[in-house]
């Protein structure tokens, strides 16, 4: 009878074990399949949506993904819009506005190619450039590696000023809020006169020159 029951005692908890261990694996299933992913797409649509800043002195307007911005440090003619990170730096979004003298709407040629080839030049890891349009106006758009962080760069020209914003994800996933950069940046809109295309401001000079 002693041995049956040591018998029976060790079915039983061999059957326990069966038990608990298979709930294990149907819960770390359940974990890894749907709750995990499920996860993490809330907190990459969290920090993706949009908060509405501004700033009258800079004369800009921008959608800025709320994983970037918690908190807002303004100095003269700048402003830094950041959130703390876990354990490293956390993502930051530094904007500048600075006079464009000139009234031009466009950069000049020279100034593209200049950073086009910056990366090449001075050998730059992982440097991508891009010329192209933010909020209707002439924009150019610089990815590199900056120690160990990512740093997206955007230079915006207006005719009244020249806006030069850097974003980069500092020690957080940096696939998430690399993405977080681009679509912010890809938002901001700079107050003031109507950009003019440089053949039309041009033209606009010379008729100006005739009449006189």
């Amino acid at each position: 009878m002693a041995e049956m029951k040591i018998r029976l005692s060790a079915h039983f908890v061999l059957a326990l074990v069966i038990l608990i261990g298979g709930s294990g694996i149907v819960g770390g299933e359940y974990f890894l399949v749907r709750w995990y992913p499920a996860h993490r797409q809330r907190v990459a649509d969290e920090a993706l949506t949009p908060v509405p800043y501004g700033s009258t002195g800079l004369g800009i307007s921008i959608e800025v993904a709320k994983g970037i911005y918690e908190k807002a440090e303004v100095l003269p003619g700048e402003v830094k819009l950041s959130k703390p990170g876990l354990f490293r730096g956390g993502p930051s979004l530094t904007i500048k506005s600075l006079p464009n003298p000139d009234g031009a709407s466009e950069f000049t040629p020279q100034a593209l190619a200049i950073w086009e080839t910056d990366g090449s030049i001075h050998k730059i890891p992982r440097y991508d450039f891009e010329h192209t349009k933010v909020m209707d106006r002439d924009a150019v758009i610089i990815h590199a590696l900056r120690g160990d962080s990512m740093v997206e760069t955007l230079r915006v020209i207006s005719p009244t000023r020249i806006i030069e914003a850097e974003c980069t994800p500092g020690g957080e996933d940096n696939t998430l809020y690399m993405q977080a950069c681009d679509e912010s940046l890809r938002t901001l809109k700079v107050e003031g006169p109507e950009s003019i295309p440089a053949p039309v401001a041009e033209a606009a000079k010379k008729g100006k020159s005739k009449r006189k």
